[in-house]
């Protein structure tokens, strides 16, 4: 059994910061791919940032030199720093892994950013 859980959301007014973190527990041997996805209301979920097991990272335009992704897999957590936060930024993040296997990825439950302007 695997489990991400998610922390670090919550209200800031824009051009504030938040750090999203998500951690795995359980039977983890291997984690390849993490990354970060949101949600708006009424919207598709979207990537918003990726980071590969060797450290390379990629990032929806929309964040790129706001938003910064890493790992720490000693903890078998990604992070999420988010700066210069937009009321567009709204939305709930949810974290994925692909977990001792490329091709099965696990999700957190999500988390809820919301950004006031």
């Amino acid at each position: 059994q695997v489990q991400l859980v998610e922390s670090g959301g919550g209200l800031v007014q824009a051009g504030g910061s938040l750090r999203l973190s998500c951690a795995a527990s359980g039977s983890v041997f291997t984690i390849y791919r993490m990354g970060w996805y949101r949600q708006a209301p009424g919207k598709q979920r979207e990537l918003v940032a990726s980071i590969t097991s060797g450290g390379t990272t990629n990032y929806a335009d929309f964040v790129k030199g706001r938003f910064t992704i890493s790992r720490d897999n000693a903890k078998n957590t990604v992070y999420l720093q988010m700066n210069s936060l937009k009321p567009e930024d709204t939305a709930v993040y949810s974290c994925t892994m692909a977990i001792n296997s490329r091709v099965r990825d696990y999700w957190g439950q999500g988390t809820q950013v919301t950004v006031s302007s």
